[in-house]
């Protein structure tokens, strides 16, 4: 049986400088509590690795809007004028990286692997300073795997064990992120008994800590 953590602990954990992937899609998956207590450790010069840059007042944009980012990688950060503010400002050094490119670039490193070539960004700025490697004829940038020291994801259930089940669109990032960071705390919004192990989708030995809604004391 898996015992879940309080948020005293999780705090306990954190550190300057870390590299943190963040799961969610506009924050629909991301563990918003974690980032409220992320906030209030004020703990800095932080590497976020997301899909986009949250909005000012939720996600990841608390901590961007409280000064706590050094550097954001993410397909967009539209929907957050306070990130474009501070990357124009040269205040937040910002990667932007092609959707798809981001998540496989996650996924090679739970897997074990180098990094992806795609042809995504072939003859624009994305290939700029990167290897381009041609196979049969096309050419494909090597986009070098992507991990982190944590990962900070979301959870439909979990059962005694801490495997994960999510909640449609929920889902997003969040298992791909589990593989593919040091230590993983999952954000769950509630415990049962058993789940079908041909429903699991994030296995428990990819997840470290369960923080349980409802349970943070």
């Amino acid at each position: 049986m898996r015992k879940a953590i309080n948020k005293q602990t999780f705090i306990s954990q954190l550190r300057d400088g870390l590299s943190i992937h963040v799961g969610g899609f506009m924050v629909c998956g991301t563990p918003r509590p974690l980032i409220d207590w992320m906030v209030e450790s004020n703990v800095k010069d932080l590497t976020i690795i997301c899909n986009d840059a949250g909005y000012e007042d939720q996600g990841v944009g608390k901590l961007i809007k409280n000064g706590q980012v050094k550097k954001l990688i993410a397909s967009h950060i539209g929907l957050n004028p306070e990130a474009g503010r501070q990357m124009s400002a040269g205040t937040l050094d910002v990667e932007l990286v092609p959707q798809g490119t981001l998540v496989e670039r996650i996924r090679a490193y739970g897997a074990g692997l180098g990094g992806i070539l795609t042809p995504t960004g072939i003859h624009t700025i994305v290939e700029e300073g990167k290897t381009v490697i041609n196979v049969k004829g096309t050419d494909y940038i090597l986009e070098e795997a992507l991990g982190a020291d944590l990962a900070l994801i979301e959870a439909k259930a979990c059962d005694e064990l801490g495997n994960l089940v999510y909640d449609k669109t929920a889902r997003n990032f969040n298992p791909a992120m589990a593989t593919a960071a040091k230590t993983v705390y999952a954000y769950v919004h509630e415990q049962v008994s058993t789940i079908d192990p041909e429903c699991v989708i994030t296995p428990h030995i990819f997840v470290d800590h369960v923080i349980l809604e409802g349970h943070h004391d």
